[in-house]
């Protein structure tokens, strides 16, 4: 089927539109994106309109030139010599942008050549769909920031894809986010969203600077800013100490990007080797199709597959919409419809579970860390709140084969940071011995944190139960680890 690029992105943009319902937006989250036929073409375009020296999809010297829409000159800078200092987002050359400068000119010079390489096959297609949203193109300098344009990007706190949504601001923006799709990896939704996103900060503070900050440190967090130091000015904003390291460097990091990524050649970077474009072909396959047979039947890798459509987590397509459109390989859209259609590709190879003793869904789905509704989707025959006897069989959404411990379920059985693990582990002590220990009343004794100390050893040496001594001491305690200074009750 043939849409034009227009009606792609307006499908895409009514996703985040309040005004649909949610009925519609189910749908269109549903529906993928319709550019199989142009893949080609887009990437192509795109890349033609790149301006000289500069990273695939920066804006073009020539288009902000005849732009009607506001242009930034990079002041203080002319002595560096760079052949582009027009810009559509503002840029300044600053102490805090030199030092990122220098940073990705040295120390870091092999992550920018990685990124740039990558901006081969993403930076295009993410400028193309920016531009079509009337957004300043040079913002893919803000995806380069937050995922060097990895599909595959994922951050200690669970943002993923190359702009880095997390699970809530994804789905507020219309990405879906579940079990089996995961749209914040798909290069096209994702940049459709973040559009839309970085529209709606911008509206929201009227500066480009506090629209990058609140992507992100979030919308909430620079309005307070904002209301605490009296100003819309970044720069000034950035002085105090509300904001955390991360987002006073995370602007400044952007602008050295575009600064860099539009003067490549001014910095050394004369050969960069760039990816290639994304070039594909779409097929529309059924539900619960099997993605190992139809990379079999086309003869192509399953990770070429997977590589193509990022936001597929797992080896079938789910069973909650009749069709997919799947993207493949550029041309094999014709060996589909010749050799494949019309076999059947549903997926069979699924793992059993043998029920050993009674036991409900609800506990099989804890059991090997499922969403239950993904387990009732497979076993539509079991009752979900009904104790299911020894030897029934349930179906599981692993592959025959595989390990549980396979990549592709590597999700499944992460571990948080040890920092987070840390503070659950305290947190547990700290109830279990609101359970079982007692108060001292109006202790009279009293015990000096001594560097080194730990609560344990505190206990060992005063001979007060560990229980106790937390109990006692609960009020400073519950708020953070002891330090050297700190009196504890022992008596």
């Amino acid at each position: 089927m043939n849409f034009s690029i227009a009606a792609l992105l307006l499908s895409l943009t009514l996703v985040a539109c309040s005004g649909i319902s949610t009925s519609e937006k189910t749908q269109a989250q549903k529906e993928r994106s319709q550019i199989a036929y142009n893949g080609k073409v887009l990437a192509e375009k795109a890349h033609s309109q790149t301006c000289d020296g500069c990273l695939v999809g920066s804006s073009s010297h020539a288009t902000l030139k005849d732009s009607d829409k506001k242009v930034y000159f990079l002041y203080g800078a002319e002595h560096l010599n760079l052949k582009n200092y027009y810009f559509d987002i503002p840029v300044v050359y600053n102490k805090a942008v030199k030092k990122w400068i220098n940073y990705f000119t040295g120390r870091g010079r092999k992550h920018f050549e990685k990124y740039s390489e990558r901006a081969g096959r993403y930076a295009p297609t993410l400028s193309k769909i920016l531009k079509d949203n009337s957004m300043p193109q040079d913002l893919i300098y803000l995806a380069m920031a937050e995922s060097g344009f990895r599909t595959s990007a994922k951050s200690w706190a669970k943002a993923v894809g190359p702009w880095q949504f997390m699970p809530y601001t994804g789905r507020k923006f219309g990405l879906r986010v579940d079990w089996y799709i995961d749209q914040r990896r798909d290069p096209f939704y994702a940049t459709q969203a973040a559009a839309n996103y970085l529209k709606t900060l911008y509206n929201m503070f009227g500066s480009w600077e506090l629209a990058a900050a609140g992507y992100n440190a979030g919308e909430g967090k620079i309005s307070r800013a904002i209301k605490r130091y009296k100003t819309k000015n970044f720069w000034q904003i950035r002085k105090g100490r509300y904001l955390k390291a991360e987002t006073k460097n995370y602007v400044p990091k952007i602008m050295a990007l575009a600064i860099i990524g539009k003067n490549l050649r001014s910095f050394g970077f004369h050969e960069i080797d760039y990816h290639e474009p994304l070039h594909f072909d779409e097929i529309v396959v059924d539900k619960k199709t099997d993605l190992y047979r139809v990379a079999e039947n086309l003869n192509i890798d399953f990770e070429e597959l997977k590589r193509l459509n990022p936001e597929i987590r797992r080896w079938y397509i789910p069973d909650d919409a009749e069709t997919y459109r799947l993207r493949v390989p550029e041309g094999m859209k014709g060996r589909w419809a010749e050799c494949c259609q019309q076999q059947n590709h549903e997926a069979s190879d699924f793992q059993t579970y043998v029920v050993k003793s009674g036991a409900r869904l609800e506990d099989v789905a804890r059991k090997f860390k499922l969403p239950l509704e993904v387990l009732a989707s497979l076993n539509p025959e079991l009752s979900t709140g009904k104790q299911h006897k020894r030897g029934t069989f349930v179906k599981l959404p692993f592959r025959m084969g595989q390990s549980k411990r396979h990549e592709m379920y590597a999700d499944l059985y992460e571990l948080p940071r040890k920092r987070v693990r840390r503070r659950r582990a305290y947190r547990r002590r700290i109830a279990s011995a609101l359970r079982r220990g007692d108060t001292i009343d109006n202790p009279s004794e009293y015990y000096v944190v001594k560097k080194g100390d730990s609560l344990w050893s505190v206990s060992r040496k005063t001979g007060v139960s560990l229980d106790t001594l937390i109990k006692t001491n609960l009020r400073l305690i519950k708020r953070r680890q002891i330090m050297p200074g700190d009196k504890l009750a022992i008596r």
